[in-house]
């Protein structure tokens, strides 16, 4: 790899690193590995796959799938707002639709300590949103 070349590419666990997509390279290696993340719609399965600028990613995060495009190479793991730099988000997560979709459980009423069969109420639905 030249010298040029090295300034336009990086390997792509790198980047998910420095972009801060992932808290450890190693998680970012795995991931790639696993075949769970796609550049410019291509299943890969190598770490060490160059990626440069203007690539797209898909790949999950969590629950969510997210879809970025490359902007710029990094040099290092630096702040947040540094790492923000490096991509575009093609679509941004909604952190509203998240408190929507939770279906409201049975509230104490705040009147006194709560029944035996409030409690119950309460520890069945909460059991039933962690499933």
């Amino acid at each position: 790899m030249t010298g040029a070349e090295a300034a336009t590419s990086q390997r792509i666990d790198k980047w998910l690193w420095q972009a801060r997509f992932f808290k450890t390279r190693t998680l970012a290696a795995r991931t790639v590995s696993e075949g769970k993340v796609r550049v410019n719609g291509t299943r890969i399965s190598k770490p060490a796959r160059p990626i440069t600028p203007g690539d797209t990613l898909t790949f999950p995060q969590g629950r969510a799938v997210r879809l970025i495009r490359i902007l710029a190479v990094g040099v290092r793991r630096g702040p947040a707002s540094e790492a923000q730099t490096l991509y575009d988000d093609l679509d941004p997560p909604d952190t509203s639709l998240h408190k929507e979709q939770a279906p409201k459980g049975p509230h104490f009423q705040g009147k006194g300590r709560p029944t035996k069969r409030d409690r119950r109420a309460i520890d069945l639905n909460r059991r039933t949103h962690l499933e």
